[in-house]
């Protein structure tokens, strides 16, 4: 091997969504740090679904903005439709989406990266890691160049001894058109990490040409078009819209007559596939009284006539795919550019990584994405963010930046990860936040703006127009709950439209909104100062006193969950001897290893006694440090 002639302080392996924002936050941070992918071509590459967001992952993409990072950005800047989901539900569960100009998308990001400072970006297989004893000193190249470093994050996405299925045929590959990852799982588990095999799958790619869209119902996109980032001001690329289509049971038919050589049906995949983006034989045989699945034909760009199937995964033989994807109205003449596929991929259990993503096993060493066993561009960015925050923060000798649970998706999905680990590929969702009252999107700046700002990654520019927008809130709060109706020609008119007899002279105009059918827009219909507020502080001041009584309750179960959180178990605690513990609890303390006392308290089948066990142990075991420090 020969070394290159530079130290980095981070080396980033993989240049997916997460290798992106890991490699963006430490150059950001002022590391020298170097970017390694096997093709230079793919950065970014949407490899499955051409879009960004949806329900929970939007979440993370704005709490990824709000940090600093590039995902948001980089989608306001390619996007061709943006919709906001869930419009008729609460703000909490409310979600923005967008379909990306799949190329524009890849070139953008591949541009910034290219531009950023102290980012070095080369193409090259990372093979195995480079150990001097038992310290992590760098990466080993297929091409003879070892790369030394300070720190190193995997982000191999589904490259790790990666095997592609279509029918019965398969042949090694990170994706299609890629070579796969070959040697770092192998060397990954000797070293002591635990490997497993996940699969997951992407739909053909369609001919647009051989589509009739006039028997499809089109699908537009908001208008205006809402922005991810808090730093894009509006939208200004072309909007197309989506087609929805549907199977029938002859769709149905075609797909079971071909499970003989389904590789998943035929035992030939090991992998665990993701729960809720199943295949679309697996929805068949799932669901066998309903008698059609959607589809959203999705646009891959504007230049290109490629178009996107979605919810139509598979690994059914080409022959099949051509058949069912034909049986279904508006497509009898489609034809396929790109046949569906299954692909098989090595991940490491992540409950052996620390919340700051680092492994437990082996110091220096971060993981992101789904070689934790995640599925999604959004979720892989969020942990590629930390990941790349933690690593710059090793190596200027900081503590980690640690997000909760009460305080972000990106906290609840990396505790869930360093937790309980996962055996399916894991999805984001609303429902594993338990404060999702306080996680909503449109909050993430004042939940997380100013940890991006004091770690470095937020500009003081952007910074300011933050502070500005946080004051506004507040002085518009108060001005809401200190403005009295005076009963003047303007309010009383108001009021008598509206039925609201009831309402008396020095009512303030925040319990007035406390009024369900009473909106901010209804107030500034004789509220000047109102009528003038930013779209942007009315949506929170809006939302903090409708909400107010629930937001309380929730920073109340997050004060009384404290002491849990911020109570550190040490490193070397020895659970196997830990006396008043049944063995399968000191079994799981012991492999879990969990770094405070709320993470032990979430691992399933660790009860409140055992947690009350826990705590008198520890206690006990700080009493002997003392008394040997004494000593």
């Amino acid at each position: 091997m020969i070394n290159y002639d530079l130290h980095y302080d981070v080396v980033v392996v993989g240049a997916g969504h997460a290798g992106c924002e890991a490699a963006l936050a430490a150059a950001r941070m002022g590391c020298m740090t170097l970017l390694l992918t096997i093709n230079l071509d793919a950065i970014a590459l949407m490899s499955c679904n051409p879009a960004i967001g949806g329900l929970a992952k939007g979440h993370l993409v704005k709490e990824i903005d709000a940090l600093g990072g590039e995902m948001a950005r980089n989608i306001d800047a390619t996007g061709i439709q943006f919709r906001i989901l869930n419009t008729r539900k609460g703000q909490a569960v409310r979600a923005s989406r967008a379909q990306a100009d799949k190329q524009l998308y890849r070139l953008r990001m591949k541009r910034v990266l290219e531009e950023q400072e102290n980012l070095h970006v080369k193409q090259a297989e990372v093979t195995a890691l480079h150990f001097e004893g038992d310290e992590l000193r760098g990466v080993d190249t297929r091409s003879g160049i070892r790369f030394l470093a300070t720190t190193v994050i995997l982000t191999t996405g589904t490259f790790m001894r990666g095997l592609i299925h279509i029918g019965l045929t398969n042949y090694p590959g990170g994706r299609a058109g890629d070579l796969p990852s070959i040697g770092l799982s192998e060397q990954l588990k000797n070293i002591g990490f635990e490997v497993g095999r996940l699969k997951t799958g992407t739909p053909a790619r369609l001919d647009k040409r051989t589509i009739d869209f006039s028997r499809l119902e089109a699908q537009y996109g908001d208008d205006p078009p809402m922005p991810f980032s808090f730093s894009t001001g509006a939208i200004t690329m072309p909007q197309v819209p989506c087609h929805i289509a549907y199977t029938n049971p002859r769709s149905h038919e075609i797909i079971r007559s071909g499970l003989d050589r389904s590789p998943l049906y035929a035992g030939i995949i090991e992998g665990i596939g993701p729960r809720y983006c199943p295949s679309i034989e697996d929805k068949v045989m799932r669901f066998p009284d309903k008698d059609r699945h959607q589809t959203f034909i999705e646009p891959e760009g504007l230049d290109t006539v490629e178009v996107y199937p979605s919810g139509m995964s598979t690994s059914l033989p080409i022959d099949v795919q051509i058949a069912f994807y034909r049986s279904m109205l508006g497509l009898e003449r489609v034809e396929i550019m790109r046949p569906a596929y299954a692909i098989e991929y090595d991940y490491i259990d992540p409950i052996q990584l620390h919340a700051s993503l680092e492994t437990k096993r082996c110091r220096n060493l971060y993981h992101a994405g789904q070689i934790n066993g995640t599925s999604g561009y959004e979720e892989a960015a969020a942990q590629g963010i930390m990941a790349g925050i933690n690593a710059a923060l090793r190596v200027k000798g900081k503590e980690p930046l640690l997000l909760s649970r009460s305080e972000s998706y990106i906290g609840v999905m990396i505790d869930d990860l360093v937790t309980m680990g996962t055996k399916e590929p894991y999805r984001m969702f609303t429902s594993r936040a338990e404060y999702r009252l306080l996680l909503r999107e449109d909050n993430a700046d004042l939940r997380l703006r100013e940890k991006g700002h004091a770690i470095g990654l937020v500009p003081e520019e952007e910074y300011a127009r933050f502070l500005q927008k946080r004051e506004q809130i507040l002085a518009e709060h108060e001005r809401m709950r200190t403005t009295r109706l005076v009963m003047d020609t303007r309010q009383e008119s108001f009021l008598e439209q509206r039925g609201l007899s009831d309402i008396q002279k020095g009512t303030s105009l925040e319990q007035l909104m406390r009024r369900p059918e009473i909106t901010y827009a209804d107030i500034a219909e004789f509220d000047d100062v109102s009528r003038e507020t930013s779209p942007a502080v009315r949506e929170q001041v809006e939302i903090q006193i409708k909400y107010q009584g629930y937001i309380e309750r929730q920073l109340d179960q997050i004060e009384r969950a404290r002491r849990f959180e911020e109570t550190r178990l040490p490193e070397d605690i020895d659970y196997l001897s830990m006396g008043g513990l049944t063995t399968e609890v000191r079994e799981k303390l012991a492999k879990n290893r969990p770094d405070t006392l709320g993470q032990a308290s979430r691992i399933p089948g660790i009860t409140p006694a055992a947690i009350s066990v826990l705590s008198i142990a520890l206690k006990a075991y700080h009493k002997q440090d003392i008394e040997e420090a004494h000593v």
